[in-house]
């Protein structure tokens, strides 16, 4: 069988994943923050192929044509598409869309269908393998809710706008999404305060104190372009509240992050009690956790009073490379599928 590479071309990282002989047997993520300009996708799919190799096709998906680098989701379509195919050439290219796979001069007409449709794959992929369940998802960014039942996916959304209403996108993740969103008042120094919204800390920093944080998930500079230690994250966390870290009381800080940490689970729980309120056969399954966020998605399933099955115990993968196909379950999950019709 071919070897096939699945990648998902996102608006700030780069993934992909390797298969050969229907298994995975590696994945990769890279920085690439795409408001800087196409280029650092140029470089992005250099280093990842540096780190994967060369392969006999190639598959891909994209949520990145929302980047503010692209006046509309068509245009960022076709472009993505057109840098994706120039730069895997000469092994062939195909784009996942919501239809299957198009080629990629088919993109640009059928942008609609190929603009954010990376979440569909690895729901489709879990759904073989449980009879009933939810598939979640929760990257750097956003969190994927797509309930499935006798081995086929059940969204009722499909757009990001549909998905947004219908809770099967929350607009949250483990690194790059902002502490104080959704958040009017949190408890500090025995009083409810409001938070500053600015770009002091995200969630990494929230994270990180909190000793959750995945290595290697964050994988872009911080707010402030210091370091990613832990004392440099109580320090951007303290001005959220207006404080300096040297001030606050001992455990202060790591408190103010688990209530943050806590309210994040709390949306994406809110969310999927509002998918499962339209989903009858979805009900009486598990929780599928895919993602760098795995373990927040954990402690949703447990709130939700129903088992979480790891989506890397379901991929075929090499047992070394198994995390990391959970990491990037949309790369891995194309590749998968793309293989399949090699």
């Amino acid at each position: 069988m071919a070897s096939i590479i699945g990648w998902d071309i996102g608006g700030a990282h780069l993934k992909a994943a390797r298969v050969e002989d229907g298994v995975i047997v590696a994945a990769v993520q890279i920085a690439c923050p795409l408001w800087e300009g196409l280029l650092r996708l140029d470089s992005a799919f250099a280093e990842a192929l540096g780190f994967l190799g060369q392969a006999d096709a190639h598959a891909a998906a994209m949520t990145g044509e929302l980047c503010d680098a692209f006046a509309t989701r068509a245009e960022g379509v076709a472009q993505l598409a057109a840098v994706a195919a120039a730069r895997l050439s000469p092994a062939p290219l195909t784009i996942y869309s919501l239809d299957g796979f198009v080629a990629p001069e088919a993109a640009p007409a059928r942008w609609m269908r190929v603009a954010s449709a990376n979440w569909l794959a690895p729901a489709a992929l879990a759904a073989r393998m449980q009879t009933h369940g939810l598939f979640a998802d929760m990257g750097s960014t956003t969190t994927d809710l797509i309930p499935f039942a006798l081995g086929t996916p059940r969204p009722r959304g499909e757009t990001d706008a549909g998905r947004l209403a219908c809770g099967e996108l929350v607009y949250t993740g483990m690194v790059r999404s902002l502490p104080f969103a959704g958040v009017a008042l949190a408890p500090f120094g025995g009083r409810w305060t409001g938070l500053m919204a600015d770009l002091f800390a995200n969630m990494a920093d929230v994270h990180r104190i909190l000793g959750q944080l995945p290595e290697g998930a964050d994988a872009h500079p911080t707010w402030d372009g210091r370091d990613k230690s832990l004392a440099a994250s109580q320090a951007r966390l303290a001005r959220l509240v207006g404080a300096e870290a040297r001030d606050c009381a001992p455990g202060a800080l790591a408190e103010l992050a688990a209530f943050l940490a806590a309210a994040q689970r709390r949306a994406i729980e809110d969310a999927a009690r509002l998918v499962f309120s339209a989903a009858a056969q979805e009900r009486a399954g598990p929780l599928v956790a895919a993602g760098v966020g795995r373990s927040v998605l954990a402690r949703v399933a447990a709130a939700l009073d129903r088992p979480c099955v790891d989506f890397a115990t379901l991929a075929p993968a090499l047992p070394q490379a198994a995390a990391a196909a959970a990491d990037n379950a949309p790369a891995a999950a194309i590749a998968i599928l793309r293989a399949e019709t090699v």
